[in-house]
């Protein structure tokens, strides 16, 4: 049995910026909605929405019949949750506040077995290894898997190519919203010292020779960072598409509805 590519691989093999979707709602039928929507990718979110192990692995199930690549971001950097939702499936995970190359190391640590890591073996149970249906699943996991480490503070711009330089990990993905959190400018990342500090942390990384992303809603800062080096960008998310369509219905038919432009990525 062969297994999909993971977004390593895509990123190789792609002459443009990958273009992807937020799924933060735990729904496996937005997900799916989302994977048949020709976007390249996908980020199911553990962190901030209400998605558990049981949620990732329908939503993994029901995203595996569509092109889209889909990317799950653990709750933190952790041996424990990366390794179950490892074993899950997930080919390519996201590790969030990762600020020191010895913090990336240890992701890298956690989601590879001994001797490189500690991964615990449980591939002839579990869906990453499809039940012992992959050949040589242990020997060639690094192949069937792709780690993605999260910048999204002042100093993890600072160690940005530090980071990145870490064997295994296979690139970079740049947090705006909580970037701009730590440097006391809560709620405001599309400021221009968020902006350049975003774009100085692409440089770092890109000087390491990695992949770098981002998530940006609003088309004009997609663009940007496309056009300052980013490889792979989060463009909407499932509740905010779902959101902004709601009140722009109520607004169709009843004039008097709330208006007013609401804060977004």
């Amino acid at each position: 049995m062969q297994l999909p590519v993971t977004l390593r691989h895509r990123l190789a093999d792609s002459d443009r910026a990958l273009y992807g979707g937020w799924i933060c709602s735990g729904s496996p039928v937005m997900a799916e909605i989302m994977a048949g929507s020709g976007l390249d990718w996908l980020m199911i979110d553990m962190e901030h929405g209400p998605v558990g192990l049981g949620e990732t692995q329908a939503m993994l199930q029901v995203a595996a019949a569509y092109p889209a690549t889909t990317v799950v971001r653990v709750p933190a950097n952790d041996a424990v949750w990366i390794k179950q939702v490892l074993d899950l499936g997930a080919q390519t995970i996201m590790v969030p506040m990762v600020s020191t190359a010895a913090e990336a190391e240890a992701a890298v640590a956690h989601a590879s077995y001994p001797p490189r890591g500690h991964r615990g073996v449980g591939n002839a149970l579990a869906r990453s290894g499809r039940w012992n249906r992959v050949d040589d699943y242990l020997a060639n996991a690094a192949e069937y898997t792709s780690l993605i480490v999260q910048i999204e503070t002042a100093e993890g711009v600072e160690n940005a190519e530090a980071i990145a330089s870490v064997d295994g990990i296979d690139g970079v993905f740049v947090g705006p919203s909580d970037l701009a959190a730590s440097m006391g400018l809560l709620g405001r990342q599309t400021h221009p010292d968020v902006v350049a500090a975003v774009e100085r942390a692409f440089a770092g990384v890109r000087a390491a020779g990695k992949p770098v992303g981002v998530n940006a809603f609003v088309e004009s800062a997609a663009r940007g960072y496309v056009d300052a080096g980013a490889r792979f960008v989060l463009v909407g998310a499932d509740v905010g598409l779902a959101a902004r369509g709601a009140e722009q219905l109520a607004r169709t038919f009843l004039p008097a509805a709330d208006g007013d432009a609401r804060a977004s990525y």
